[in-house]
């Protein structure tokens, strides 16, 4: 159990720490995502979209590190798994997205399923916890 918890938090980490790569160095993100012919224009509504999907990926990230250590969710087998897997998958596909240069649509893809499906999981169980006063689901 107490590997799982590890795990956990490292690959919560190592999500964490790839967004706020991709965030410090969206430039060639955005230009990435642009047709080699762009306008100031398109590069500012890019721009714009990445951030706002950056912010509200790092908006998920403070609720299940909440949850974590708070410790409604610390030793919750279930929602270690699907974090540990979503946050590993996650981190390697951002990645290839900043080393690759994906377009931008794709890191929406990356973010429904390795952001909010465990942050959903983490919502559900503070609400159980100091909600409903369950010990966990």
């Amino acid at each position: 159990m107490s590997s799982l918890v590890a795990a956990r938090f490292l690959a919560l980490i190592a999500h964490l720490v790839t967004v706020l790569s991709i965030f410090c160095s969206r430039e060639n993100s955005v230009r990435a995502c642009l047709p080699l012919d762009y306008s100031i224009e398109e590069y500012r509504t890019e721009d714009t979209r990445l951030v706002v999907a950056l912010s509200v990926t790092l908006g998920m990230f403070a609720v299940e590190l909440a949850g974590f250590f708070s410790g409604a969710s610390m030793f919750n087998n279930n929602q270690g798994l699907l974090s540990t897997a979503c946050h590993v998958s996650g981190s390697v596909a951002l990645l290839f997205f900043l080393f690759e240069q994906w377009t931008c649509s794709i890191y929406w893809w990356i973010f429904g399923f390795c952001s909010v499906m465990p942050a959903l999981y983490e919502i559900i169980l503070l609400i159980a916890v100091f909600g409903l006063k369950r010990k966990s689901l």
